[in-house]
């Protein structure tokens, strides 16, 4: 067994003692020595975290030293997928390394761009592995409603918020009353996105031990992922995505004093901002960055019992952390605490919807700008966009201005 393993095996028993101490101490019965103990756990959890979390940056260093040494042929095995096959033959030796009827396959499968530009847009499992990539890169896509259009025309979404509206009780032979609901629009864009220039020196293409079309699609999520959750988090709608902190009205302010901190009491009245109908489905969550949650975490009760409980791996699966018995989703593009910052997030995140338009459209240049350096370079775009369509759904806490 590896070392990260036995470190995380070590972490989820911590985790199940610190859970089982809270279960088994309600209320008055919690102590000041269930509390010093509790606090042990939560530091030997916060050490494992920190050495397994340099464990893994060692191994991804190492992993991208290597760039995932192993044949091309065992990757495009355990890709099984023989377009995948042609996509990394296509990535090493561009458009001429394909045979007339390989290029066949290809337009059967997928459209290729420009030609003599060296277009060709990605086929469909390599563009969905690099589209679930992106979703690691922030937060707001791995909760959000994610729909795809064919097109990126412009698109207004329906929205209704029905909360208000309620039936009647009414006699007998009298008329009902009508009560037509209230519809609004909301523009759901899309907007183009690029990866950047991503130069590949000829030595990693030559090389048949590097899996290059891994490493070109690592560095593709990387970009997008990034970008685009910034836009999702934070964006202003103008030129790109309304962000789901932008759009989120207010749902507790804190009282003066409070422009880097954030109470008890305040995540109480944030949670109860939210109607409990959107409180009950499996997208409810609190939303924050790793920083802020880390203030969050030395929060208690009146009880003085803590509000925040570690994940652990429960029934043959992980179990996230909560806040208050709900989820946490980490995303670093939230505010920090300051004046005036919408620094937590609290609703029903598939409220948010981001649109994906057409495909991921990948470009391969050979020209002489690169040659004379002794690399290929790769390009990708995207059209993405994301707007929250139901603003009463996700309610922010924002920090006092003073």
């Amino acid at each position: 067994m590896s070392k990260i393993f036995d470190l995380r095996e070590h972490r989820a028993s911590l985790t199940k003692e610190a859970r089982a101490l809270l279960d088994n101490n309600p209320g008055t019965l919690w102590t000041k020595e269930h509390q010093a103990k509790y606090d042990g756990f939560m530091d030997s959890i916060g050490a494992l975290d920190s050495q397994i979390a340099n464990l893994e940056r060692q191994a991804k260093a190492e992993a991208d030293a290597k760039f995932e040494e192993r044949t091309e042929e065992a990757a495009i095995a355990k890709a099984g997928s023989p377009n995948r096959a042609l996509f990394a033959q296509w990535l090493r030796g561009g458009d001429r390394a394909l045979s007339a009827q390989q290029w066949q396959e290809i337009r059967a499968t997928m459209s290729t761009g420009t030609g003599s530009q060296g277009g060709y847009s990605v086929q469909t499992d390599v563009a969905a592995e690099l589209i679930d990539a992106l979703k690691y890169y922030g937060g707001v896509r791995s909760v959000a409603d994610v729909i795809r259009t064919e097109k990126g025309n412009p698109l207004g979404y329906p929205g209704s918020d029905g909360t208000s509206e309620t039936g009647e009780l009414i006699g007998e032979n009298t008329t009902a009353t009508a009560a037509d609901p209230t519809f609004t629009t909301v523009s759901l864009n899309t907007y183009k996105y690029s990866s950047k220039i991503v130069a590949v020196p000829f030595e990693l293409l030559q090389d048949s031990s590097i899996d290059v079309e891994a490493f070109v699609r690592r560095r593709l999520a990387d970009r997008l992922g990034r970008i685009t959750n910034t836009h999702f988090t934070t964006g202003d709608g103008t030129g790109k995505p309304n962000g789901v902190a932008t759009a989120a009205t207010t749902g507790k302010t804190g009282t003066t004093g409070q422009t880097t901190s954030i109470i008890f009491d305040d995540l109480i009245d944030l949670i109860a901002s939210v109607n409990y109908s959107y409180r009950q489905g499996s997208n409810c969550a609190f939303m924050t960055s790793d920083a802020n949650l880390a203030k969050i975490r030395k929060l208690k009760d009146s009880q003085q019992r803590p509000i925040f409980i570690p994940g652990w791996d429960g029934l043959g699966k992980p179990m996230p952390d909560t806040i208050l018995g709900y989820r946490v989703v980490i995303n670093d593009d939230i505010a920090a605490m300051a004046a005036s910052a919408k620094s937590v997030l609290f609703g029903d995140f598939s409220y948010y919807k981001v649109r994906d338009a057409m495909d991921v459209t990948m470009f391969r240049f050979e020209d002489s700008a690169y040659a004379k350096l002794g690399q290929v370079a790769f390009l990708a775009w995207m059209r993405s966009g994301g707007n929250l369509v139901d603003t009463t759904a996700v309610k922010a806490y924002a920090n006092s201005a003073t």
